[in-house]
């Protein structure tokens, strides 16, 4: 969830020296800094069961789960972000003279709030799609039972499919890992606004 935004442009170099030292995680965006904050009952809900089941399903496997805190340098658009999962395969691979800031994702999740639902669905999805390594993306809803899956297929080419039923099954695409809607919204309270 993005809510401030400091006027003064800095440099990647910048940007590091002041997040390590900060009390509060902050996005880059070439030059941006934006600061994160903390997310709804139904956000950290949706991440830590999504979450939780990937990182169960996958143990003694080779691949790395992430979530929240976990930082991500996409160079081509210039963005250093926290991706809410992260799924890498394999090695972890990281930005060049960091060991804190990683640079492979094979998939990631984000639960969409009101204030990033386009962002999300646009920018950073474009963004993200310019990692060599990522291959699948899921945009999951905090305020009813939708969830947006996209995959590659090819260069270029993304298949999209939807869930909102409770009782439909999500399979991932670019691992062996399936996950009923119910288990993701699960202790999730809709409420009328």
């Amino acid at each position: 969830m993005i809510l401030q935004t400091e006027k003064k442009h800095y440099t990647p170099e910048e940007y590091l020296d002041f997040e390590i030292h900060s009390d509060e995680r902050h996005e880059y965006i070439d030059g941006e800094v934006i600061c994160v904050t903390g997310g709804t009952p139904n956000h950290n809900q949706i991440v830590g069961n999504f979450y939780a089941a990937l990182n169960f399903a996958l143990k003694q496997q080779p691949f790395r789960v992430f979530f929240s805190d976990q930082r991500l340098w996409i160079p081509r658009k210039r963005i250093y972000t926290y991706p809410d999962v992260m799924l890498v395969q394999g090695d972890l691979q990281f930005q060049e003279g960091r060991q804190d800031t990683i640079i492979n994702p094979l998939m990631i999740v984000e639960v969409l709030s009101r204030s990033t639902r386009s962002y999300d669905k646009d920018e950073k999805f474009a963004a993200y799609r310019t990692i060599s390594s990522f291959q699948e993306y899921l945009l999951i809803d905090q305020y009813t039972m939708h969830v947006e899956q996209y995959y590659k297929t090819d260069r270029k080419r993304w298949m999209f499919l939807e869930c909102d039923d409770v009782n439909e099954i999500l399979s991932l695409n670019s691992i062996p890992f399936q996950i009923t809607i119910a288990d993701i919204y699960d202790k999730v309270v809709f409420r009328d606004e």
